[in-house]
Parts: structure tokens; sequence; C-alpha cells
């Protein structure tokens, strides 16, 4: 009987110690935390974004201070709203906040988040940034592509004389969203996307994705992932992600068999990538992969 009263006593004390332990980290934890608006369990803050977070984050800002600490589900998420606050963790703390949070929808998208914009911040990410600055958004590389800017917009405006003296209406929101498709079409591939196979296709692909990764409860919480299982999100999502890499391939395998080489001064975003995939460029070498990532990248507009 001492026996067990002994072992009772031992996991009584421990239970203690670890209860005690827990409770003096999480309000150590607490106290070291920017100021918090009270939080709902499971849903945390996210009741408190409304129709307008914007608004809504300003609101809780006044009250709570310029850096508060929002629980969006299970998702820590720091508000910064000031300028001092910004500069704070945008220059003096930069490199820990340089990644960006894994997402299970830009997972799947950007294979596994390995494109320069969600890649997390180290070696890689320092090799790709450095590509990107220095030998395709360079200075030089962008007046390349002087002349497709001043063709597309005298264009826009021949389209726009022409509304006008026929006394059509004129949709300017249209016009403009083509006119950068347009652009970004020939400078990343050499032709308009309505000049291309895929073009009309992987844009309306980009727009479907972006519509499928606006908000799902389970990037918040995660124990509810299921729910983008059940209504058919996951699958709409791995259709579309598989089709957009389908036609990545073929573009991709379509310019390296081109035969002959593009006119000097004349090359695009795809075939400077190929260049270095091919290992034509000195000191720079890139996979497949890296090649895909990156028309991504550039497909949407940045």
């Amino acid at each position: 009987m001492e026996v067990f009263d002994q072992l009772y006593a031992i996991i009584l004390f421990t239970l203690l110690v670890l209860f005690y332990t827990l409770y003096s980290f999480t309000r150590s934890l607490r106290l070291n935390s920017p100021p918090s608006p009270p939080k709902l369990p499971v849903i945390g803050n996210l009741h408190q974004l409304g129709r307008l977070p914007h608004r809504s984050l300003w609101d809780l800002s006044k009250e709570h201070g310029p850096m508060m600490l929002l629980h969006l589900g299970t998702k820590p998420a720091l508000i910064i709203s000031s300028a001092d606050a910004a500069r704070e963790i945008l220059k003096t703390h930069d490199l820990s906040f340089a990644s960006r949070p894994e997402l299970t929808s830009l997972k799947r998208v950007f294979y596994d988040m390995q494109d320069v914009i969600n890649l997390p911040y180290g070696d890689k990410w320092r090799k790709l940034r450095s590509i990107f600055v220095h030998r395709l958004l360079s200075s030089t590389r962008v007046k390349s592509f002087h002349s497709v800017r001043e063709e597309e917009t005298a264009l826009l405006v021949g389209k726009i004389k022409q509304c006008c003296l026929s006394a059509s209406p004129v949709n300017l929101t249209d016009m403009f969203f083509s006119l950068t498709n347009d652009m970004i079409s020939r400078a990343a591939f050499g032709k308009k996307y309505s000049e291309t196979q895929y073009g009309q296709e992987i844009l309306d692909l980009i727009q479907e994705i972006a519509g499928l990764c606006n908000f799902t409860i389970g990037e918040f919480v995660p124990w509810l992932g299921w729910i983008n299982w059940l209504n058919g999100l996951n699958a709409a999502l791995d259709r579309c992600t598989k089709r957009v890499d389908q036609i990545l391939d073929a573009v991709i395998d379509e310019h390296l068999n081109r035969p002959g080489e593009p006119d000097e001064g004349k090359e695009n975003f795809l075939e400077i990538l190929l260049d270095m995939y091919r290992g034509k460029t000195p000191g720079v070498s890139i996979d497949r992969l890296t090649v895909k990532t990156a028309i991504l990248f550039r497909i949407e507009g940045h």
C-alpha cells in the first residue's frame, strides 16, 4: 500500500511541476507579446475582421496600439499600423520577418513554395534573387523591352481613337488589362497571349487559382482542412495546377526544340532562363523547376 501511495505522490508532484512550468511559460509569452484583443476558441480574432478588414484593423489599432497581435484561427499575425513600427520590422528586424508563412494552397500552386516570392529566406533564395535582379530585372534588361512598351501603348491609343471616331463606349479597365497582359506576354515569351497556343487558357487558369486561394478555413484552422477536401476545393486546385504544369512543360519544350538562336537584343524572359538552364550563361545554372516558377512569377505580372 505504501508503494502505491509513494507512486501516487510522485505522479501528483510531477503533474504539478508540469502545470506550473506550462503556466509560467505561457505567462511569459503573454508578457513579451504585443497587445492583443480578446479572442474566441478555434477562430481566434477572425470574427473581428468583418467585410472590410483594413478598416477593422485600423479601428483595432486605435485601441491596442500600432503593433498588435491577432490570432487568425491558430495562426498568429503581427499587425503593424505606423511608419515607425514598420521601419523597425522591415529594417531593424528584417531577417526575422523575411520568410512568408507556409500556406497549403501556395505549396500546391508554387511547387512546394520553391519560387522566389515564397521560398524561405536562405542560400537558395539569395541565389534566385541575385539571378532575378542581375539577369532578368536589371535596368538594361528592362530598357531592352522599351520598343515593346511603345508599340503596345501606340496600339492602345489607336483603339481609343477608333472608339471615339465610331462613337463607341470606351472600357478603359478592359483596355488597360489587355495592355498589361500583352506587354508581359511579349516580354516573357516574345508573343502576345492571343498569339500563343496556350495563352488565354493559362490566364484563365491563373485567375481561377487566385479565386480558389482567396480564403480557405483550413489555412487558419488546420484541423478543419478536411472541409477543403469535402467541398471540392482541393480537387479543383489540383486540377488547375496540374494543367498549368502541363502547359509550362509544353512551352519550355517548344522553346528548347526551336531551331536557331534569337536575334541579339531580342531575347525574351523565357529564352534568358533557358540559356541558364542549358548552361550557356557563365557562372549560373538553374533546373527546370526554377524555370517553371520564374515563368509563373512573370505571368502574374511581377
